[in-house]
């Protein structure tokens, strides 16, 4: 995309679309910003977008018809939008009714997918999710002050395996393990509550009988053929703090298909935290 042209950011929750608007204003893109009433928070309307226009979860022709009054041909989407709010409070328009009853699979990437299908054949073309933001991408190897202990290379592997096979069948793409058991996958609840259910689980064992140790290797994956439009796997400072609280003392990310939201303030948490990250 040529610099000064329209972008059109189709804003989720948290910081991703802080960080494409931002960054797309750095680099002198005119962005018109659909913000999701029931996910983004209020702040993106004083982060020098052009426009800022707030839509409902299912509101798609307004989408459609806010992005041809604007211009827009080219867009992001950009910033999480829960799955169980997909598939419980969203009040779909004609438009997104009639998608949602001609999928045959009820998960985020036949939804998204059919949703990004609709916008191109309106004209709007959606982007890579992570085009302007590059630098933040995990890069490969250990990036941490400590690599993996043999037993959490041990872990990273199991829970690889594991986690492979739930994103065939977008169930979700994080798994918690201790000593090569698994102890908590991903559903629709996300990553950071998937990493508090298992410390609870591990928090619950008798000490005197339970024969697994305490400390927890997260595994989050990127889908097989994962586009790098929508659903990007994301890690942020929180996401450190929480495998903290949960006794969490290692992370495993796919080299440049995650995406470090708060940049080197992520391996600088986990450093104090004595966390390993290791990207492959």
């Amino acid at each position: 995309m040529p610099s000064g042209s329209k972008l059109g950011l189709i804003a989720g929750n948290g910081r991703f679309p802080f960080l494409v608007l931002d960054a797309a204003c750095a680099q002198g893109y005119d962005v018109v910003v659909a913000a999701i009433k029931e996910e983004t928070f209020p702040e993106i309307e004083s982060r020098g977008a052009s426009a800022v226009h707030w839509l409902s979860l299912g509101e798609l022709s307004k989408l459609i018809d806010t992005f041809h009054r604007e211009g827009v041909t080219r867009a992001v989407m950009a910033g999480q939008v829960k799955h169980k709010q997909i598939f419980s409070s969203i009040r779909p328009d004609w438009r997104l009714a009639k998608l949602l009853l001609s999928l045959t699979t009820r998960n985020t990437d036949s939804l998204l997918g059919a949703v990004a299908k609709v916008l191109a054949d309106e004209g709007i073309v959606l982007e890579n999710s992570t085009t302007l933001l590059e630098p933040l991408l995990a890069k490969s190897g250990v990036l941490t002050k400590r690599a993996p202990t043999e037993q959490e290379t041990r872990n990273i592997a199991h829970g690889r395996t594991v986690a492979r096979g739930l994103v065939q069948y977008d169930i979700g793409q994080t798994v918690v393990v201790a000593e090569n058991a698994c102890v908590a996958v991903e559903a629709m609840e996300g990553t950071d509550a998937t990493i508090e259910r298992a410390g609870h689980i591990m928090a619950s064992l008798d000490p005197g009988l339970s024969t697994l140790a305490r400390e927890l290797t997260v595994v989050k994956v990127s889908k097989p053929n994962q586009d790098m439009r929508f659903d990007v796997p994301v890690i942020g400072v929180k996401t450190i703090e929480v495998m903290k609280r949960a006794g969490a003392t290692c992370l495993a990310v796919d080299a440049g298909k995650c995406l470090l939201i708060d940049g080197n303030s992520v391996i600088e948490t986990a450093n104090n935290a004595g966390v390993s990250i290791k990207s492959d």
